[in-house]
Parts: C-alpha cells; sequence; structure tokens
C-alpha cells in the first residue's frame, strides 16, 4: 500500500476511534445540522436546522486543504474545523485542525477544556509534548504519518524542529474543543490579572510582568 493511501487509512481509522470516544454527549438522531452557530444560546450544542432544509455541504468542510499564514509571532497557523464553521459536526463530539507551523514555528502551550487531541503529522518534522498533573513532561519527535496523543485538559504544544514547513492535522473528540492560549490567558485578559498576583506567582519583578502584557495584551 502507498504511504499516502497508509496516511489516509490511518485518518480515518483515528476518527472513528475519537467517535466512539467521544466527551461530548451522545446524539439522539441521525444529524442535528447546527442551525446558527453563531448565537449564544446552546444546550450542550446548537438548535438543529429542520431536517427539510438540510442539504450535502453541510457535512463538507474544505477549508483544511488550504495552507495558513505563518507570518506571525509564532511562526505558526491553526485552521479550525468545528462546529462554528463546520455546521455538520454539531452533536457528533468531534473536530478537526489544520496546523501549519514554519522552521522555527511553535504552536505555543495551550490546553483544550473539553477534549483530548489526536496530532497526526503530514509533513516536516514535530516535537510534540504535553506536561502532566503530576508535572512530568511527555514529548515526541514526529514524522510524517506518525501520532501522538494529548490527553484533555493538559498544557501541550507543536514546535517545527525541521529546516522545512510542518503540517499537522489534529483530531479531537468534541465538537468545540475550547482552546487556552498560556500566553494570552496570564497577560491579555480583560481586565487584568492584578500584578501582585503575577509578580508573586512567577517571582519576578513588575518590570518583567509589563513586558510580557505589552507584548500579549490587546
Amino acid at each position: 500500500m502507498e504511504p499516502k493511501n497508509i496516511s489516509l487509512l490511518f485518518l480515518s481509522l483515528s476518527i472513528s476511534l475519537l467517535s466512539l470516544c467521544r466527551s461530548d454527549t451522545a446524539p439522539l438522531q441521525d444529524f442535528c445540522v447546527a442551525d446558527n452557530p453563531t448565537t449564544d444560546t446552546t444546550i450542550n450544542g446548537f438548535p438543529c436546522k429542520p431536517a427539510s432544509f438540510v442539504v450535502s455541504d453541510d457535512f463538507f468542510f474544505a477549508s483544511l486543504a488550504k495552507e495558513g499564514n505563518t507570518e506571525n509571532m509564532f511562526g505558526s497557523n491553526i485552521t479550525a474545523g468545528n462546529v462554528l464553521n463546520f455546521p455538520g459536526l454539531n452533536t457528533l463530539g468531534l473536530a478537526i485542525n489544520r496546523v501549519d507551523l514554519a522552521p522555527g514555528g511553535v504552536n505555543p502551550l495551550h490546553t483544550h477544556p473539553r477534549s483530548s487531541e489526536l496530532v497526526f503529522v503530514l509533513k516536516g518534522q514535530l516535537l510534540v509534548g504535553f506536561i502532566s498533573t503530576a508535572n512530568k513532561f511527555y514529548s515526541k519527535v514526529l514524522k510524517p504519518g506518525e501520532s501522538f496523543i494529548i490527553p484533555p485538559g493538559l498544557t501541550h504544544f507543536q514546535y517545527n524542529v525541521g529546516k522545512r514547513k510542518a503540517t499537522a492535522i489534529t483530531l479531537f473528540n468534541s465538537q468545540l474543543p475550547g482552546v487556552v492560549l498560556a500566553p494570552f490567558t496570564l497577560f491579555g485578559p480583560k481586565p487584568a490579572i492584578p500584578m501582585d498576583v503575577l509578580t508573586k506567582t512567577f517571582q519576578v519583578d513588575s518590570s518583567v510582568i509589563g513586558l510580557l502584557e505589552s507584548r500579549f495584551g490587546n
């Protein structure tokens, strides 16, 4: 079997296994295409579009076919495929992202509060790692066709250690896994975390915190 076909088969099996182990509530019908995924009103999901208005395009998503722009401070880009832009995922307990990283680019330290994550590398070399609640660091350098699982809620990252661009597909067992980016969460919330809390937590001077807030604050 050709390597490309092996990769596609692995992705298909991974999606199937994640769907069996989903963390979202199991659906009570064949499908529930999100009627208005931008609404603020949700009940562990979004209202269903009437079946008579559902079309094939509701189950189709093409955005992962295009490489993302990595010209930013982190040298990375995340193309998200979740219920907000892929309404057919509503109630199915699945989401899929594309991660593009320039050489030396990083998908910075973050967590997904509602989901595990399976990282599958399509091209390049990625260092993928997470920190457990016992404060132990687990990591692996992945090559094309290799994968790494990240348990739910743990801080993790992906870092391009190769000399060329890298691309990975990440799979989630939640239609909307959520993301908490460490630098922006700590140094860019509105209103800001009190300075005394940050200086005491990180045991640094306020000038250091001020510098970080100037980089990651809005």
